[in-house]
């Protein structure tokens, strides 16, 4: 994991995705790229996970990350013109396991 992805090795991700998803599938190259261990949870594939999403998020959209079976993180930015915001991802993880002190 990369130096600066510290603060997330002790922590769980599960990115509720789907295949179809461009949003989803430029995360999941993302993740790879900074070797961010991840559990897939495709909504079309498992069982009551479109519905949990939508329950506790309260939204419809993909893709959100899980962190630690309970704080969600959207992997989207649909306010970016790339709908993606790499610092602003890393600031909502940071904040989901309580690191948001550290830059």
């Amino acid at each position: 994991m990369s130096e600066s992805f510290d603060f997330l090795k002790d922590h769980t991700l599960a990115v509720y995705s789907a295949t179809w998803c461009p949003d989803c599938q430029r995360l999941d190259r993302w993740m790879q790229e900074k070797n961010l261990p991840h559990q897939d949870v495709n909504i079309d594939r498992v069982d009551g996970a479109a519905e949990k999403l939508e329950q506790e998020t309260g939204k419809q959209a993909i893709p959100f990350i899980l962190v630690d079976g309970k704080t969600w993180v959207r992997g989207y930015h649909a306010e970016e013109r790339s709908r993606f915001s790499e610092s602003k991802l890393v600031a909502e993880l940071r904040a989901a396991v309580g690191d948001g002190l550290r830059s």
